[in-house]
């Protein structure tokens, strides 16, 4: 198969894996009477996150640890500059000062932790296990401090996922399919990212930050703008928010103790340094005024344009 059929499939594949996988697993924890709250930070997390997770051990086993790192530094970048700046467009997002004081920390931590990886010369089994644990506080500290109360983020997050059949049935299909496009969607992305890396001379990091990073995001990107289209600008920001924190600590994590991952030289030179960048920009727009307004999406999309131009520079 051709490196730009297996991408092209790749995509598709992951994209509609990822939404069944998070509309199956979620009406299956409200079956099972799991909290709102509890679903949207673990099921739901996990489940837009899947792309990201699968496509990063299937790097790694495949013996190219530089795309799935990549790919876990790339979609945060394309998470809060692409697709946070492409849904502020559509509508003004707002922000709780409860959920800046909780995420924002998650989410700026996770940018420190990220560093720190890089600054070690690579993520060991060790590092990635300190990680993960890292994601289970956050859940258990976000668990306890609202208890079984879920806020307005979360709640409609978990309705806007959950559209899906109340049949068990249904849900159960919905879920095993959404495992099985995830898992060989991210086949054949990696396959054909790894063969169009080596044809056209492109870095696999390179290719990770893009190609790789971006098609991985798709399921994020999807849900975000038809958010943002419902005005429940809310519900973008938290997919956003929340899955960077995921992929840090839990894909970074879940694949260090996997595959131990070396830190290629170009994400340790320049790219961290743009994801850490990226995050403050984040934090100061959502900190001044509690809004990301129409311009401040403006200023992130121009952003993605620019290291977009930068990549393809490298290539």
């Amino acid at each position: 198969m051709p490196s730009w059929l297996a991408l092209l499939l790749g995509l598709v594949l992951l994209a509609a894996g990822g939404e069944f996988l998070v509309r199956g697993t979620v009406g299956l924890a409200r079956k099972l009477g799991i909290s709102p709250l509890l679903a949207g930070l673990t099921i739901v997390g996990f489940g837009t996150s899947a792309p990201e997770l699968v496509t990063s051990i299937q790097a790694a086993f495949a013996g190219s640890p530089d795309i799935a790192i990549g790919n876990v530094i790339g979609s945060n970048i394309a998470n809060i500059l692409l697709i946070l700046g492409a849904s502020a467009l559509v509508i003004a997002i707002p922000i709780s000062r409860k959920a800046f004081r909780r995420d924002g920390l998650a989410l700026g931590l996770s940018g420190l932790a990220a560093l720190g990886a890089v600054l070690a010369g690579g993520v060991s089994r060790a590092i990635g296990a300190a990680l993960f644990a890292g994601l289970i506080g956050y859940i258990l500290y976000a668990y306890f401090s609202e208890k079984n109360a879920a806020t307005d983020s979360t709640t409609e997050h978990v309705d806007e996922a959950t559209a899906a059949p109340s049949n068990t049935l249904a849900l159960v299909f919905f879920t095993f399919a959404g495992i099985a496009g995830v898992i060989f969607g991210a086949r054949f992305l990696v396959g054909g990212a790894i063969e169009l890396a080596t044809a056209m001379g492109v870095s696999e990091a390179v290719i990770g930050l893009s190609v790789v990073a971006l098609g991985t995001s798709l399921p994020e990107l999807v849900a975000c703008l038809a958010a943002a289209w419902k005005r429940e600008p809310d519900v973008a920001l938290g997919n956003v928010v929340g899955s960077c924190i995921y992929n840090i600590f839990g894909i970074l994590g879940l694949t260090a103790i996997v595959h131990p991952l070396g830190v290629p030289p170009e994400i340790a030179g320049l790219d961290i340094w743009i994801l850490l960048a990226t995050v403050g920009l984040l934090l100061m727009f959502l900190r001044t005024g509690w809004t990301i307004h129409r311009w401040e999406g403006a200023v992130l999309l121009a952003g993605y344009a620019a290291y977009m131009a930068y990549l393809v520079g490298l290539s």
